[in-house]
């Protein structure tokens, strides 16, 4: 590049890199009127206009720089920025090759192809690639990279079963063939025991890392010493583990837990290691057990009140002794259980050690209460602490007997007495730190919860929002007590606040994939998008972020890892990106986002075609479900419904059957709105194709797959989705035929879509063509239409029968979400029947295809949908007033009066009344307005 070239294309790396693509696109446009085959500018161009998402122009300059076979690495590096844009990876890999090829002796584009198959997990390409650069380069890592992409290619979920043994095999072959041996370095070590465990040569592994070096990695590695746990058990070295894990424990005070449980699963390895173990398999047993009860109550009695690791191997010991049939002492557990909260009772975490080992009845069970209900002292931090830990155990604890309404309440009124009294622990404390007293609220509010279901009283849920209100301004980092106030809002119907206090977790990054669950489970039945407002949408939009990113990011730090030779690394990375690309979460909220745009958006071809097609991509994956419920607190008595399941709208928690439910009516619904089959989709996509899963491959067509309704599947949904499911099967079953004799054969849309191309941008574009003699591809169907028939009963019946449900509902003491589910559930299927009917709706089209007592009997089904709507929206109208009675903020007060001196006061208890039913009101009217509004749109 000349010195001259260079002074005049920086202005246009400066305006891409801060943004200013328009100047970005004059300058290039400037340059190509002196240089008009400079290769390198019009890569820049592309850039800067699918940054300004003006795909379809940069999309013919692509092709013009990708058909010139590029090899300078400046034009490589931006047109590979270019076509990441566009989705189009293979042809970042196609490129590289082809620049490789070119110059087979520059190791930087063989090391920038091997990049762009790693980018891609391509492991099959990047192998050959690695095993090309070793052969032309001689570097011994060049051959590390070949064979841990074997390895990968091994594991991925595209890759055969029968194959994977095989390429296991490569990667042995491969790595024998090294001439430095792979204790070189901790990660080639890891690529090595690796592929020596999947192959079970166990002996060759056994020499590896019994070797000096061996031993010396294991010690200062953490992941080389977690391989060797699971090579040693595999190859059933069980006992031998064990007594390493406790020459660790005495000799280097190693208190990992994973070298206790290895104890452990050592000294019951006679009874575990067969399925019916003889007397003698005991009786060894009961020796190993005597022999570790020693070694574990001396490592207790050494480490005091300064380790738990001790103790709670003791209590882990007893349980397993129990549950093998080898226990000789009824008391020991509890006698454990006693000593260890003695011991640890003030600390945080004693709870949590403990939970697994107080399942105490009869005799155990009341000593058990006794010395828990001493600890009422909250006098200094530590006491607190210790009543905090009691309360939570004898809670646990509680019998059905003792969980009548008046108990429960006064337990609930204790909780709050003593959340009250151990504020003054943390008066002084700064804004960023917790108060020691929020477990008490968090108590309170499980009780007042429990009391709401055992009453069905929805005051007690206004007391539980009040007391969380209260401990949420004393800890304002507190993420235990707003979740807690995230489910109950939602429940009570005040979703704006549920969302204020999601906001305020400061949810980032990952976080979005594994919490965005607590507001945007079937957000839209608390959407106002019918009415314009993106509260949610945006916050889908959001919290799909982390996907995004993820598919660039992570890509990224798979190539960085194999530069640095972090093997150890690349396969948590790779199954991250799997994880997020493939999430269950992901496509929950996509499936709430594409619900939501249908309310807020015209019905067009273009948001028809556009979530058809990435609604067939979701449709074929097989889903992780990554959500993090485990963050919801829980602290019911056992024998009692978690908080979770008492908190869950409308006691189902949407999952993988819900979405494929969803997604096979709104995939029909869209498909025969939309002009697009599969010949003509692939014509028009312009990014790569998901990679098929090996276990979602199959030989059933989609549409037999649509027609699917597993049972397991329907059980997530509700009963009024599982309406709305019938009543869009029945829809797409009788207009279906209609559909396909109208919608024009494909040649026709590739012809139009030429057509509106060329007119677009002035030239014709790559791999469609114009037909001849300006025809516009469509084919004179030589077939009958089809007889037109009535409307099913199931399609003419649906409103009516949610018109009557929302109205007994309203009689009934239902809440308020169920209340909405029933509107935006009728609206939703107001506009599915929009969806499918959009087809029919220009005259000419009905009258050339006769088509006239069809249409006319859409009027009916509109009719009563609008009629619906409309009495919902009025009714919604009136209860939307009644929340803004002065009376239901008394409501919040009146329950408090015993507490007048502390904290929670008047003016406090106020607030939070107003803030609620200011929240039910605006939803309320707000849900009002957009069924009204949707009820005229059908009566247009």
């Amino acid at each position: 590049m000349s010195a001259t070239f260079d002074r005049q294309i920086r202005p246009i790396y400066d305006a891409i890199d801060t943004g200013s693509n328009k100047s970005a696109i004059v300058a290039c446009n400037k340059l190509l009127k002196k240089q008009p085959k400079n290769d390198l500018v019009k890569a820049l161009k592309a850039l800067a206009l699918v940054r300004s998402q003006k795909v379809e122009e940069s999309l013919y300059l692509c092709d013009e720089v990708l058909a010139s076979k590029p090899s300078d690495e400046a034009t490589l590096s931006a047109l590979s920025h270019v076509l990441r844009g566009l989705g189009r990876h293979l042809d970042i890999i196609t490129m590289y090759d082809s620049a490789w090829k070119q110059q087979p002796s520059n190791e930087d584009l063989g090391a920038q192809t091997f990049s762009a198959n790693a980018r891609t997990g391509n492991w099959k390409s990047a192998q050959q690639v690695a095993t090309k650069m070793h052969k032309l380069f001689k570097e011994e890592r060049y051959l590390y990279w070949s064979i841990f992409c074997a390895v990968l290619q091994a594991n991925d979920q595209t890759t055969q079963p029968a194959l994977r043994p095989v390429l296991y095999k490569l990667a042995h072959r491969l790595i024998s063939s090294a001439q430095t041996p792979s204790f070189f370095s901790a990660d080639r070590f890891y690529v090595h025991l690796t592929i020596l465990k999947e192959l079970e040569l166990w002996d060759d592994a056994t020499a590896l890392l019994s070797s000096e070096i061996g031993q010396s990695i294991c010690n200062t590695n953490l992941t080389i010493d977690e391989l060797r746990r699971e090579i040693w058990r595999a190859k059933g070295d069980v006992k031998e583990e064990g007594e390493r894990a406790q020459q660790r424990i005495r000799e280097k005070d190693d208190r990992n837990w994973l070298e206790f449980l290895s104890v452990l699963d050592a000294t019951f390895s006679d009874v575990t290691s067969t399925a019916e173990p003889s007397d003698e398999d005991k009786q060894a047993c009961r020796h190993h057990v005597s022999k570790t009860k020693e070694f574990l109550a001396q490592i207790a009695d050494k480490d005091g009140t300064q380790d738990r690791s001790g103790p709670l191997a003791l209590l882990e010991l007893e349980k397993r002794c129990v549950a093998h049939g080898l226990a000789t002492d009824p008391d020991a557990i509890y006698t454990l259980a006693e000593s260890y909260f003695e011991r640890f009772g003030d600390k945080a975490c004693c709870f949590e050690d403990l939970v697994p080992y107080i399942q105490f009845s009869g005799q155990h069970a009341t000593r058990w209460t006794s010395l828990l209900e001493k600890q009422t002292s909250v006098a200094n931090p530590e006491a607190l602490r210790r009543a905090i830990n009691a309360l939570k155990l004898l809670r646990y604890n509680l019998t059905q007997e003792l969980l009548t309404p008046e108990l429960e309440n006064a337990r609930a009124t204790q909780y709050v007495q003593y959340y009250l009294q151990g504020l003054a622990h943390g008066k002084n404390l700064p804004d960023t730190e917790l108060q020691p007293s929020d477990d008490l609220a968090v108590l309170a509010g499980h009780a007042y919860t429990n009391l709401w279901k055992l009453t069905g009283d929805l005051s007690y849920l206004h007391r539980a929002v009040a007391i969380l209100e209260l401990a949420s301004s004393k800890s304002k980092h507190s993420y235990v007590v707003r979740i807690m106030l995230i489910r109950i809002y939602h429940i009570l119907g005040a979703p704006s606040l549920a969302l204020e206090h999601y906001r305020l977790l400061n949810v980032k990054q990952v976080q979005t994939d594994t919490l965005s669950y607590l507001i945007l489970s079937r957000a839209s039945t608390f959407s106002l998008s019918s009415l314009g407002d993106l509260t949610y949408s945006s916050e889908c939009m959001e919290a799909s972020q982390i996907y995004l990113s993820n598919s660039t990011d992570t890509a990224e730090f798979v190539v960085r890892a194999f530069y640095a030779e972090k093997y150890s690394q690349i396969p948590d990375f790779v199954t991250l990106e799997d994880r997020l690309d493939n999430s269950l979460q992901r496509d929950l909220m996509k499936m709430e986002h594409v619900r939501m745009r249908l309310a807020h958006e015209p019905i067009s071809s273009d948001l028809v075609d556009m979530e058809l097609i990435e609604l067939k991509f979701i449709f074929d994956r097989i889903h992780h479900d990554n959500r993090d419920f485990t963050v919801i607190p829980n602290h019911q008595p056992r024998d009692v419904p978690s908080f979770q399941e008492q908190t869950a709208l409308f006691g189902k928690i949407p999952g993988s059957g819900w979405l494929a439910s969803f997604l096979r009516f709104y995939i029909k619904a869209f498909q025969q709105a939309s002009d697009l089959d599969d010949s003509v989709e692939d014509k028009l996509l312009i990014g790569d194709r998901p990679k098929p899963h090996v276990e979602s491959a199959g030989n059933m067509s989609l549409d037999d797959r649509l027609a699917q309704r597993p049972k397991a599947e329907l059980e997530e949904l509700t009963r009024d989705e599982q309406a709305l499911l019938e009543f869009s099967t029945a829809l797409s079953e009788w207009l279906g035929p209609h559909h396909d004799y109208i919608r024009p054969p494909p040649s026709a849309v590739l012809a139009e879509a030429a057509r509106q191309t060329e007119l677009k941008l002035g030239h014709q574009p790559k791999g469609l063509t114009l037909p001849e003699n300006g025809a516009n591809g469509d084919v004179k169907k030589d077939c009958d239409p089809p007889v037109v028939q009535d409307p099913p009963e199931i399609a003419l019946q649906f409103f009516d029968d949610m018109k009557e449900r929302f109205t007994t509902a309203l009689s009934g003491s239902v809440l308020l979400p169920e209340l909405l589910h029933i509107v935006t559930l009728t609206q939703e299927a107001s506009l599915i029947f929009t969806v499918e009917t959009t087809r029919f709706k220009p005259a000419a089209v009905v009258k050339t295809h006769k088509l006239g007592p069809l249409v006319q009997s859409f009027k009916e089904i509109r009719t009563k949908a609008s009629e619906a709507l409309e009495l919902m929206s009025t009714e919604l109208a009136k209860l939307a007033k009644a929340e803004k009675d002065a009376d239901r903020r008394t409501e919040f007060v009146g329950h408090w009066t015993k507490f007048e001196d502390s904290e929670i006061t008047t003016e406090f208890l106020a607030g939070v009344a107003k803030k609620f039913t200011d929240a039910r009101y605006q939803i309320l009217d707000g849900v009002s307005k957009g069924a009204a509004k949707v009820s005229k749109t059908l009566t247009s």
